[in-house]
């Protein structure tokens, strides 16, 4: 096959059984990705401090708790806190008709 030769056309007989998504599922599939990159901008700004700058960790911040776990606590909370708004975001499925005997 060189490059000069046409493409071959697409056979209109064989379809995806993938559903079509919808707006509102690609409404919630945009919410968990950009939910995802603050979480991995935030994780990995916890790894990067603990990696390059250890020392930090034991700042006194808070209560006599150190960075270290203040800032796990709060990763902790963040994550239920993005779980709740994505939760409260999406729309629930649609239930399937039940097949009847």
């Amino acid at each position: 096959m060189s490059a000069s030769d046409p493409a071959p056309e697409p056979d209109a007989s064989v379809t995806s059984d993938a559903p079509t998504p919808t707006p509102a599922t690609v409404k919630a599939s945009r919410l968990g990705l950009v939910l995802f990159v603050i979480y991995l901008l935030l994780y990995g700004g916890f790894v990067l401090l603990n990696a390059f700058r250890a020392e930090t960790m034991d700042t006194i911040v808070f209560a006599g708790l150190n960075l270290a776990i203040v800032y796990g606590f709060a990763l902790i909370l963040v994550a239920i806190g993005m779980a709740l708004i994505y939760g409260m975001k999406t729309p629930d499925e649609p239930q399937a008709p039940e097949a009847s005997e």
